[in-house]
């Protein structure tokens, strides 16, 4: 293998004391009946999973040979306990060692995971105890299991809904039944994944191992897998992208992942870039923008990129969870150029937990791709009006449907339109899920025809998906449609203010009539500051929607996420209107 002029050994491929890059292992591009088959097979090579800490160094290198040992283990003593196929089992997605294990006891036992996120993205104890007593009413698992460390937050929000329980730790004990383990079939549930999208009423996504396994292969062939591919995470696995993109995905395609948890980046952003820097063979990983976003911000105030970091071999940069943004993209390039990253090694995408993970994938190389669109046929007007200045706002390409998918664009009577034609994004393929558990009612509403209607917006273009964004957030002033996302963006551009900070959406008015309403982090303390920030938001906005807004400034750190770390307009507008989120008095 020849890297920057210099052919390196597999050895030079690894971290010390790591799994290695380049195994002899002839590589499968997941064409397995079910998962567990496809860890059978991964742990027949020496490649595996590597946990790190805070600072990057690595505290654990798990083979996948070593984590399948411990997951038939745990699969033996799962039914010991009395569990049975078919039981849910919720499971806290700790990134490391131990939930990987119970992830795979529990399927190697017939079971279902059902991952459950981590109290980062929720409020307080109170709301994080709320969340899980949701998720848990609605998977209603046998068990519930938990690192030691959220013991109370977890035995709290179990014993209140009556479900066993008991922190991992405590598995160890149990002795394994010599009971036959259930075999498993291509069509049958795999595990359950609950969409990022609500809190209150959140979905259980129903995964057959054919839909997980379709998925996974589309995903290899459409990042076109190479020998020496190593790949580096942050991402949570109570999250499609972690758990399906970055720990399902390069164990099904024989690829050895080095991880550091969510918090970690969270405290340390330029610690990612840290441990791709040090891990030679590193050449995949992904992040939502704001990842992306962080680390531009951050490098900003250090020294120079390339003193730092080596970002040359970093094959492919995914990004997706989220609206792309071209501004951030080009501010990381502009950050990072320096210490080897090469712009086409981002890799757009489109997907959603109800599709498995992904539905389309940028071709590595091509990097982003805009095309410039009318604000007048965003919002649904005729762009021959011209009534105001014409102003454009630039779509990220988010790539070709990946193996297996289709992907069309219909409007609102459910009719297919042209190329450049926007509606509603539908897709179909064998990846979809068969269903909500336990919910037909959101099944049906969603999928007809076996077509998935995915609440978003977008357009295709030459074979290629651009996506505009979510259709339940759209806000509609006078007849005229406009999306939160520009609303916000546009305030953005005010000093002082990330990604994040902005909340847009509509309300009613005294009269009746809808308002946009605009909830902003605020940093300044100086009443006189304040007032003067809140009128060129106000006017910000005005000159997009050409109506005066509700502009409320709030603390920082006071907008709801959903479990995946998105911005919840939806969760921001009911908690400001039942004023649970106080904005700051300001004089008129």
């Amino acid at each position: 293998m020849v890297l920057d002029g210099h052919k390196q050994t597999a050895a030079e491929l690894t971290p010390p004391g790591a799994t290695p890059t380049v195994d002899r292992q002839p590589r499968r591009i997941a064409d397995f009946a079910t998962i567990g088959a496809a860890l059978d097979y991964a742990a027949e090579g020496c490649r595996g999973l590597n946990f790190h800490d805070p600072r990057g160094s690595l505290v654990r290198a798990y083979p996948y040979a070593e984590l399948r040992a411990d997951a038939l283990d745990h699969a033996r003593r799962f039914i010991s306990l009395g569990l049975a196929k078919g039981d849910r089992l919720a499971l806290v997605a700790e990134t490391g060692a131990e939930f990987a294990a119970c992830f795979f006891g529990a399927i190697y036992a017939g079971l279902w995971p059902v991952p459950l996120p981590l109290p980062t993205s929720f409020g307080g104890r109170e709301a994080y105890v709320e969340q899980l007593k949701v998720m848990l009413g609605s998977s209603d698992p046998a068990l519930f299991i938990y690192p030691p460390e959220l013991a109370d937050y977890a035995r709290d929000a179990a014993d209140q809904r009556g479900i066993a329980h008991r922190d991992w730790t405590s598995l160890s004990a149990i002795e394994p039944s010599p009971a036959e383990l259930p075999s498993a079939e291509t069509d049958e549930i795999a595990y359950l994944q609950y969409s990022s999208g609500s809190t209150r009423f959140p979905h259980g996504v129903a995964i057959t191992h054919r839909a997980l396994l379709d998925n996974l292969h589309a995903h290899g062939v459409g990042l076109q897998v190479q020998p020496n591919d190593r790949c580096i995470s942050w991402l949570p696995w109570y999250h499609d992208m972690g758990l399906v993109g970055c720990f399902l995905s390069p164990m099904s395609l024989q690829i050895s992942v080095d991880y550091m948890k969510t918090e970690d980046f969270a405290r340390r952003p330029l610690a990612w870039l840290d441990l791709i820097t040090r891990n030679p063979g590193s050449s995949i990983s992904y992040s939502p923008t704001f990842g992306y976003d962080i680390c531009a911000r951050r490098m900003s105030s250090q020294t120079r990129a390339r003193e730092r970091f080596d970002l040359s071999r970093w094959r492919v940069a995914g990004n997706g969870a989220d609206m792309i943004r071209p501004d951030v993209m080009q501010s990381f390039v502009d950050a990072f150029a320096d210490a080897g990253f090469k712009a086409g090694a981002f890799c757009p995408s489109y997907g959603l937990a109800e599709a498995t993970l992904a539905v389309s994938l940028m071709p590595p190389g091509e990097g982003i791709r805009l095309e410039l669109v009318e604000e007048a046929a965003l919002s649904g007007g005729d762009p021959s009006q011209k009534e105001r200045p014409t102003r454009y706002r630039a779509i990220v390409n988010c790539g070709r449907p990946v193996t297996g998918m289709e992907i069309e664009i219909r409007d609102e009577q459910g009719v297919a339109l042209p190329d450049r034609g926007i509606g509603k994004v539908w897709v179909r393929g064998t990846s979809v899920m068969v269903g909500y558990f336990r919910d037909p009612e959101a099944t049906a509403a969603c999928l007809q025809d076996n077509w998935l209607d995915t609440g978003d917006m977008g357009y295709m273009s030459g074979g290629y998906i651009f996506i505009v964004g979510r259709a339940k957030d759209m806000i509609i002033i006078n007849g005229r449609n406009h999306w939160p996302q520009d609303i916000e963006w546009a305030v953005e551009q005010l000093p002082g203010f990330k990604s994040g900070d902005i909340a847009a959406f509509a309300i009613t008015g005294p009269s009746g009539e809808e308002t946009p309403a605009v909830l902003v982090h605020c940093r300044v303390s100086d009443p006189e500051e304040r007032g003067k920030l809140r009128d060129d938001i106000r006017e910000r906005v005005r000159a997009i929607t050409g109506i005066s807004p509700v502009v409320e400034l709030i603390p920082p750190r006071t907008l709801p996420r959903t479990s995946s770390g998105k911005l919840s307009r939806t969760k921001a507008r009911n908690l400001y209107l039942s004023g649970e989120i106080v904005p700051f008095d300001i004089a008129a």
